[in-house]
């Protein structure tokens, strides 16, 4: 039993540091190939889980081949144009000017219902309000809207707007994130000031963040008050 429990852990921390290199897409975003990839490294690990008496290297070395067969085809469709082509496809575009292209639904394979329940989840009832709409090569579907049909933004009104920043994170669950206070331009003593006149400590911080003004948010843990 203890056999089997350890030769697992070993094959989880070689699976997710395989899928860590490949890099952060989403199942949703990855290319064909990286998917069959993926799928093959979970089948491999699977087998010498499943029987203890196939040696652990024999399901390490097959996926760290199909880990450098992923790194090679990636790199190589960074380089070629032609080899990205070819191994994730192009884009289609399967609405333009309001007029659903029939013939791309057909060579994709998508149907109609598809493509108008992704319309809905983008927020857009109406074809006719869609300028393009292009199915990337990793299946998602963008929108593009007609220009009389987006949102109003600041630039339209001629309204200038203040730059806003990513708020920076200083405290999360308890801990100090002393780089994020460094890339603030701020300290350690500046923090603990601040939560002193709250009555707090970082410990009784669940979150606590700057924005971009200077602005400090401090959320405490349940059970502390403000």
């Amino acid at each position: 039993m203890l056999n089997v429990f350890v030769r697992s852990l070993v094959l989880y921390i070689v699976v997710v540091i395989v899928m860590r290199i490949m890099g952060k897409r989403q199942i949703g975003q990855l290319q064909p190939f990286e998917l069959v990839i993926a799928i093959m490294i979970a089948e491999l690990a699977a087998i010498p889980m499943q029987d203890v008496g196939i040696p652990l290297i024999n399901g390490i070395v097959p996926m760290l081949a199909l880990l450098f067969a992923q790194l090679v085809i990636s790199y190589a469709s960074l380089k070629s144009e032609r080899i990205r082509e070819f191994v994730c496809g192009s884009p289609s575009i399967v609405i333009e000017n309001g007029k659903i292209n029939e013939k791309e639904l057909k060579r994709l394979r998508y149907n109609l219902n598809d493509l108008l329940e992704q319309l809905r989840s983008k927020d857009v009832p109406n074809v006719s309000d869609v300028e393009f709409a292009i199915l990337e090569t990793g299946g998602q579907l963008n929108v593009i809207p007609k220009s009389q049909k987006r949102p109003v933004t600041p630039e339209d009104l001629q309204i200038s707007t203040e730059y806003e920043a990513i708020p920076i994170t200083l405290i999360m669950d308890g801990h100090i994130q002393h780089k994020n206070l460094i890339k603030a331009k701020l300290d350690i003593s500046w923090l603990n000031s601040q939560l002193r006149i709250q009555n707090l400590e970082a410990r009784d911080v669940f979150f606590a963040y700057i924005d971009s003004l200077g602005n400090l948010y401090i959320q405490p843990k349940e059970g502390r008050q403000l």
